[in-house]
């Protein structure tokens, strides 16, 4: 199109931007011209060979309405495309076009709304304060004696006794499950066994099953997480019922330097250099939990500190992924994401209404991040990203068999890349911060 367009911008809400564009009428008759020469040379009229009809009418029989529709289809996609560059727009999706003014012999009139990448007004983080955690994560003896039960464990002697059950023991029990009045079979099974300790059974188990005797039995009242697997009990209150048929007493070998060399293959040659080395890799993930803790709060401090308008475009998108990875999901357990939903309770709409407050809290941390990034210039190199995978794959026995697919894929290097990107931005967020 050789004739200018006219094109005024104004800042909507919610990181959109208005455009109002005003189409040349040279242009726009240059329009209708083109598109009545493509229809007529298509055209089949009666007493005319195929494509010889008079374009006058050809025009007359599909009638302005339709040959206004076809201007329309053929004109606003370049206008579009001309009117973004003019103001250097870059969208985030397809804009919204509302034809205002179109007819023969005059300037067209579009009203466009377009979704950008929204400003990031970024807090200076040397002046934010972070807290501190406010627990401590300091090994303790009782941690230390915990973890040594949990390494011996495999080799415990498991022996069957006469008994009331006791924390620790391995109880032979049947297991009832009830949610609304029905008994779900799914959940439900006989002569389970199931040791009696935390992060085994479910806490409610491990409070009632302790001083239980031989064909007792006890119930619990449990309420099941909405992200549970089994939509039959998902958020759902539920009874669950009991009955031991049998009691093994767990019996851990003692630790002495022949076992603390056979547990740690030959490296430590005493059960008292066994102990220090498993306190050291307790002190060292202690060490990383802290790590973590800091890089958490640090990041709350500078987004809480922050501002940005998230869009609601870029919001639906993350919405609509991650509806598509919970059907995903669902699918590989053999259920329906229609299904699962009608569980719940909840409709699509619903259900993306009840996630997207943190679908938005989730969005605004990675762009505050993103700018973060690209203020601090933590961006790094294709070179660096190859040297980062190739670092990764060392580590990981299933990722070195795959390293020169990987560096063949883009998306691949994308992914490598973000994690890289990230692991800068928070060392460099901890070292501003001091924290």
């Amino acid at each position: 199109m050789a004739a200018e367009l006219s094109v005024v911008t104004e800042r909507l809400p919610k990181s959109q931007v208005g455009m109002n564009i005003e189409v040349p009428a040279a242009v726009v008759d240059a329009t209708y011209d083109r598109v009545l020469n493509r229809l007529a040379s298509r055209a089949k009229i009666e007493g005319f060979r195929p494509g010889h009809a008079p374009r006058a009418l050809v025009e007359a029989r599909l009638g302005p309405a339709v040959l206004r529709e076809e201007v329309v289809e053929t004109m606003v996609p370049d206008v579009i495309r001309q009117a973004l560059d003019k103001a250097s727009i870059d969208p985030i999706e397809n804009p919204d076009v509302e034809v205002l003014e179109l007819e023969r012999g005059k300037p067209a009139k579009l009203k466009a709304t377009i979704s950008v990448m929204p400003a990031v007004d970024l807090a200076d983080l040397s002046k934010i304060k972070v807290e501190p955690p406010d627990h401590s994560h300091e090994v303790t003896d009782e941690m230390l004696e915990r973890r040594l039960d949990d390494l011996r464990e495999p080799l415990a002697e498991i022996t069957p006794v006469e008994r009331e059950v006791r924390q620790g023991d391995i109880a032979v029990i049947d297991i009832e499950v009830e949610a609304d009045g029905n008994v779900i079979g799914s959940e439900s099974s006989k002569s389970t066994e199931a040791e009696v300790k935390e992060g085994v059974l479910l806490p409610e188990l491990v409070a009632i099953l302790p001083g239980t005797f031989l064909d007792e039995t006890r119930e619990a009242k449990v309420t099941f997480p909405d992200t549970y697997s089994n939509p039959a009990l998902a958020g759902k209150d539920a009874t669950i019922r009991v009955t031991v048929r049998g009691v093994k007493e767990k019996l851990l070998p003692a630790l002495d330097d022949a076992l603390a060399k056979s547990l740690s293959n030959g490296k430590q040659e005493t059960a008292e250099a066994y102990r220090q080395a498993v306190l050291e890799e307790l002190e060292e993930s202690a060490h990383t939990v802290v790590k973590m803790e800091r890089e958490e709060a640090v990041v709350k401090a500078l987004v809480d500190a922050s501002s940005v308008e998230v869009p609601d475009s870029l919001v639906d998108r993350e919405l609509t992924s991650q509806l598509e990875a919970l059907e995903r999901t669902l699918s590989r357990q053999g259920l329906k994401l229609d299904r699962y939903l009608q569980y719940l309770d909840r409709s699509i709409d619903q259900w993306m209404a009840d996630q997207r407050p943190e679908a938005e809290s989730r969005l605004k941390v990675d762009l505050v991040l993103a700018e973060f990034a690209k203020r601090e210039g933590l961006e790094p190199s294709d070179e660096e990203v190859i040297q980062f995978l190739e670092e990764q794959a060392e580590q990981d026995e299933e990722l070195k068999t795959q390293v020169k697919e990987l560096k063949k894929s883009a998306s691949a290097r994308r992914y490598f890349g973000s994690r890289l990107r990230r692991r800068r931005v928070l060392d460099r967020l901890l070292q501003i911060s001091g924290a």
